[in-house]
């Protein structure tokens, strides 16, 4: 094997955390090899289907994979299931050479952008350690939906950048991350001129200015305004929105970058908030009752994406007595107590509301944290929950179809193109969240073959079973710093058995 020191990301943070949590540094440096390993295995996944520009061919045999470079060296490792979520490579092999971490691979492949790359995924990889460094809770099972969240502690299940929190100290980390179970006190900026959609509450104005709750994160490093004291909030999987006790929840402007985005909030997503959510409210009615999003209350903005607030309501608000909500994120993150064909279930529910709601014109972005799902008192899926409408895509030409009016609102999230809809719902829903909940390519068959037969035949559905399956090209999103927009990948479908 070749051995390197530790990396500088990972030892910066464990010199941080000796300062402020001595009594983890020992758990943090015994999960860096499992870290590293998730990281590898998420880097190997992209490297294997993304249209990487630099990688000429993909040679699969016996033992594994073979990916032949554009300037003629080889890269071997493992077949490479596109929807495994076990960290199952510990190393690949350049030329030979071993390498068991996925900044060292990055930087000696050399590839454009690939230097800034590197370094986040050393950053994930020491985050990672640090997120699993932590002892999970003990005892009783999660009750409100933000207790399941903080189960969630490995991230995003396909992303290398899982965990990485650059700009985000050891002791910020610990003060803030979801996984670590704190209790966050956000602080209140008030501001005179400001962009108000839908009601803003009372208690959030003083006089005639609105007070915006702001992170404390957000605070410190990025904002210039002084700010009041708030209230105490429980973060969720976004780090961003955060839980009140027996409340709203808020989604706050962080201007950091968390996997792939910069995660404020833009006017636009202020400007439509209202609309959208009336409209969804609208559409959710046309399930029977198998779906509902939670209403937006009210949004505002300082005219800036780096000081803005969304309030919505809680997905716990859509459980009745003796059921729970769930994400979909801490399905497989919690290992939560299932009857045979559970999977089965969730992925016909899921796939029925999603595909209905895409035929009418609605694509949801219903990936593991933007979906929830609600369990009767036996565990069994009955009902799902959708969150954050800021990234789904109206078809106006679909809705007409249906004699649906369309939202008076234009920009990104309208759009007629069928590919555009069509990546939205299965490169989030099917590659994202049922591929992760099934955790395998042999699961996620099962799962979809014993239901697309019960399914509505619509022209979605035939593109479902017959093509391969998009996913967002994640790594090669980030090897692409100057292109705009998403980049696709396309990846096995498990019915098909086509390759990209």
């Amino acid at each position: 094997m070749h051995r390197l020191p530790m990396p500088e990301a990972e030892a910066a943070l464990a010199g941080e955390l000796s300062a402020v949590r001595p009594d983890l540094s020992a758990p943090y440096e015994t999960g860096l090899p499992g870290a590293r390993a998730a990281v590898l295995t998420r880097l190997w996944r992209a490297l294997a289907h993304e249209p990487m520009p630099w990688i000429a061919r993909r040679e699969r045999g016996r033992e594994g994979l073979t990916l032949h470079l554009a300037d003629g060296r080889r890269l071997h490792g493992p077949h490479a299931d596109p929807y495994a979520t076990s960290a199952y490579v510990t190393e690949l092999r350049l030329d030979d050479r071993p390498y068991d971490r996925a900044d060292h691979l990055m930087t000696v492949l050399a590839v454009p952008h690939a230097i800034d790359f590197a370094a986040e995924l050393a950053h994930s990889a020491a985050s990672l350690a640090l997120s699993r460094a932590q002892p999970g809770p003990a005892g009783r099972e999660p009750g409100a939906s933000w207790e399941w969240e903080q189960q969630v502690v490995d991230g995003h299940p396909y992303h290398p950048n899982c965990r990485s929190r650059p700009g985000f100290s050891a002791a910020e980390q610990l003060a803030y991350g979801p996984e670590h179970r704190p209790v966050v006190e956000l602080g209140l900026v008030a501001v005179d001129d400001c962009l108000v959609r839908g009601e803003w509450p009372k208690w959030l104005r003083d006089e005639d200015r609105v007070l915006i709750p702001v992170h404390p994160w957000q605070a410190a490093h990025v904002l210039d305004r002084s700010h009041q004291e708030g209230f105490s909030a429980h973060p969720l999987m976004s780090l961003r929105t955060l839980a009140l006790p027996d409340g709203p929840h808020v989604k706050t402007a962080l201007s950091a970058r968390l996997t792939s985005s910069v995660r404020d909030i833009s006017v636009y997503s202020i400007e439509t908030s209202a609309t959208l959510s009336a409209f969804a409210e609208e559409i959710a009615a046309r399930t029977d009752g198998l779906l509902h999003v939670t209403r937006t209350l009210g949004a505002v903005s300082a005219h800036s994406p780096a000081l803005a607030a969304v309030l919505r309501e809680s997905p716990d608000l859509y459980a009745r007595a003796g059921e729970r909500v769930v994400p979909v994120a801490a399905l497989a993150a919690t290992g939560l107590p299932r009857s045979a064909g559970w999977t089965a279930r969730f992925t016909r529910l899921a796939l029925t509301v999603g595909l209905r709601l895409l035929d009418l014109g609605v694509a949801l972005e219903a990936h593991g944290q933007n979906l929830l799902v609600v369990l009767d008192a036996a565990g069994e899926p009955v009902r799902l929950v959708y969150r954050d409408l800021a990234d789904i895509r109206v078809s106006p030409l679909r809705l007409a179809r249906h004699g649906i009016a369309a939202p008076a609102m234009s920009g990104r999230i309208v759009t007629d193109d069928e590919t555009t809809l069509r990546r939205k719902l299965f490169g989030s829903l099917v590659a994202g969240a049922l591929g992760a909940t099934a955790g395998s390519s042999a699961v996620l068959r099962e799962n979809l073959a014993g239901v697309v037969d019960d399914l509505p035949r619509t022209p979605d559905l035939a593109v479902l079973l017959g093509e391969p399956l998009p996913t967002k090209a994640l790594t090669l999103m980030r090897l692409s710093p100057k292109t705009p927009g998403d980049i696709w990948a396309r990846i096995p479908n498990p019915l098909t058995g086509r390759r990209s």
